[in-house]
């Protein structure tokens, strides 16, 4: 199984990604920035399956889309 960096690399992958796969994404320092991103309601929007955070691909694409267009603005 390839690693969430390499996959990200490609693009997003068509399953529902884990705050690791954000931290890949994004280049973060931690975990913890996303978490943070979620109390905060800043970050794209996640889901919970049972005690795990889950973040859908297409909803990760249009926030990213919605942070570039406002920073064309």
């Amino acid at each position: 199984m390839p690693s969430p960096t390499a996959t990200l690399r490609r693009g997003l992958p068509d399953r529902y990604l884990t705050p690791e796969d954000l931290v890949a994404l994004f280049s973060l320092e931690s975990v913890e920035t996303v978490y943070a991103w979620r109390r905060k309601r800043t970050g794209p929007p996640g889901f919970r399956v049972g005690k795990h955070v889950r973040y859908d691909p297409d909803a990760v694409r249009a926030w990213i889309d919605q942070q570039t267009a406002q920073d064309d603005e």
